[in-house]
């Protein structure tokens, strides 16, 4: 295994200074991802696909390539327009990949949504960005099925998977064999939309990003510097480089397609899509199976591989070279079990949706500091600014801020471009002057004086769970659709696995008693709906809610409440095992 834990120099700030952006007028990830390779490299290896059946394949940039282009006439012969909105509901697999170079190509937008999503969510952003068309796998189909008549604008399904029904659905392997294997992409701009992705807020519907085809260039000076240069060698840059890259984060996710996929494509490097729930043990095997060299793995991962697997060099032959990590906090436990027996220093991160990989670690050219979440990444500018948006002396808390412009006064392209068809949501996320504003994150921090951020907490009420980002306001309005809900309130409580769990605290309404069943099915009711990760792990019944004069719900009051009791416990068992 390769060893990457001795720290180089700190090159940082000489990396920093000579960035430059170098944005062209026209484009596409479709050409940058796939089509220039499938020109030069049509044999390079671009997926390997492992199902947790057991069923295996690979597939060249060569057969990406071809694949998308019958994609693109067939989505093209069903009237799919350069801006249409198309859904992609699809885990890890090549017909997805197939599926975002075949929208982009034509100009369309590609509208990834999880497959774990239940009815609810799902209707709600298929009606919200009047998707015309979707592809779905067999998990997927029924329910899309069965939300077509309240989604006026879906007018044809693809089924990967499954079966078709009516004259409006079609398998995935019959509208592919009827087209030709050739396509002439459109031509598109650095701003064009590209991508919509939607995010849970803490009050109201969720909201949709709607990423522009440049995002994914200001993307890539983050993902090589935690990826540790992805296998490349500056003193060589000619040298082959023999990366690998796996991630069990959802291509559905900003994480996984933006910080796994379409970087790793970008680059014409191989990349493992499994279908599959996430298993420590299995995330071994994969690695060593097929020689995964760079990953990104959450922290709740980390912590469930090294509780599974604490001496993982003795059980797997590994070649790791780098590991990137975002969400939540590493720890200093994790940090150094990654040190020891994995050999790989980790490099976090830090970003959003909205403007993804702007902070971050880079052990190869820069020291990285447990507990920080790193430094500004080359191109982009980003400070703690206070609630007037002025920039924070070091170490004074405040909230992440990214500048529309890089130091040297060009336009970051790793913005985006607004969110759909909600104007006051987007005006509300920058301060300043439009042209030469600040973009807020809602994450509060402090910087030191080495510009290293270190994460403090939210400034809403967003939280991370197991990697995932969860909004409150979604699973709160879900929980009052209940007829035993009279009111609702979603806070995180700490949990030293994951982070923290979702939990909610319910007011009944009248004639409804609490109960272990009652419990079960509220739990069952929000993972049909929305989603398995957003189902509340605890359920606390309670009178009444803490309330604001003018009657808003005040839910940081309930989250130091759990706070307090998770210290009151941490207290409570240190004092217990003194005694022993």
């Amino acid at each position: 295994m390769e060893n990457s834990v001795v720290q180089s120099s700190d090159d940082y700030a000489a990396l920093y200074a000579e960035f430059r952006w170098a944005v062209p007028a026209e484009f596409n990830l479709a050409e940058v991802c796939c089509a220039r390779w499938a020109r030069d490299t049509p044999d390079a290896l671009a997926i390997i696909f492992e199902g947790d059946g057991g069923c295996r394949a690979q597939y060249s940039y060569g057969q990406l390539q071809r694949a998308a282009n019958r994609l693109s006439n067939a989505l093209r012969r069903r009237g799919v327009q350069r801006g249409d909105r198309v859904a992609i509901v699809l885990p890890q697999r090549f017909e997805t990949a197939v599926a975002h170079i075949a929208i982009s190509q034509l100009g369309a937008v590609a509208m990834p949504l999880s497959h774990l999503f239940g009815a609810d969510a799902l209707g709600f952003r298929l009606r919200d960005s009047g998707a015309v068309l979707a592809i779905a796998d067999e998990v997927g189909l029924p329910l899309l099925q069965a939300l077509r008549p309240s989604c006026p604008a879906l007018r044809e399904l693809i089924a990967v998977g499954g079966v078709p029904q009516g004259e409006h659905e079609v398998c995935w392997m019959q509208a592919l064999q009827a087209e030709a294997a050739r396509f002439s992409a459109v031509h598109t701009g650095a701003d064009d939309a590209a991508l919509l992705i939607y995010t849970s807020g803490t009050t109201g519907d969720p909201k949709g990003a709607l990423i522009p085809q440049r995002a994914l260039l200001g993307n890539l000076s983050g993902f090589v510097a935690s990826q540790n240069w992805f296998g490349f060698d500056p003193a060589d840059p000619g040298k082959k480089s023999d990366a690998v890259f796996w991630s069990p984060a959802d291509w559905a996710w900003t994480g996984g397609l933006m910080d796994a996929l379409l970087p790793t494509l970008y680059f014409g490097r191989p990349i493992v899509a499994y279908q599959g729930r996430f298993a420590p043990e299995k995330a071994f095997e994969l690695m060593q199976r097929h020689g995964v060299t760079h990953t990104f793995l959450f922290p709740t991962a980390l912590k469930a591989m090294r509780k599974a697997v604490p001496q993982p060099t003795k059980r797997y032959v590994l070649k790791l070279q780098a590991i990137m990590s975002a969400g939540e906090a590493v720890g200093e436990a994790v940090f150094a079990y990654c040190q020891s027996q994995l050999g790989v220093t980790v490099n976090e991160m830090f970003g959003q949706t909205e403007i993804n990989y702007v902070v971050g670690n880079c052990s190869r050219f820069w020291p990285a500091r447990p507990g920080s979440m790193g430094r500004a990444l080359p191109g982009h500018r980003v400070a703690v600014i206070d609630e007037a948006g002025q920039v924070c002396e070091p170490g004074i808390s405040g909230e992440v801020a990214v500048h529309r412009r890089d130091t040297h006064g060009a336009l970051d392209p790793v913005f985006f471009l607004g969110y759909w068809a909600n104007q006051a949501a987007t005006d509300a996320k920058f301060v300043g002057d439009p042209a030469n504003s600040w973009c807020r994150t809602g994450d509060r921090a402090r910087m030191d004086a080495d510009g290293y951020f270190f994460f403090e907490g939210r400034s809403d009420d967003m939280f991370k769970s197991a990697g995932y980002r969860i909004g409150p306001g979604e699973i709160e309005n879900c929980l009052v659709k209940h007829p035993a809900v009279a009111n609702a309130a979603v806070v995180p409580k700490p949990d030293a696995e994951r982070g923290a769990l979702v939990k909610a605290y319910v007011v009944l309404s009248p004639g409804h008693f609490e109960s272990a069943d009652l419990v079960a099915e509220l739990q069952a009711h929000v993972r049909a709906a929305l989603a398995p990760y957003e189902a509340p792990k605890e359920i606390e019944f309670t009178d009444s809610l803490p309330m604001t004069t003018s009657g808003k719900l005040q839910r940081r009051v309930l989250r130091l409440q759990e706070e307090q009791r998770a210290q009151h416990k941490s207290s409570r068992a240190k004092r217990q095992a003194a005694l022993v």
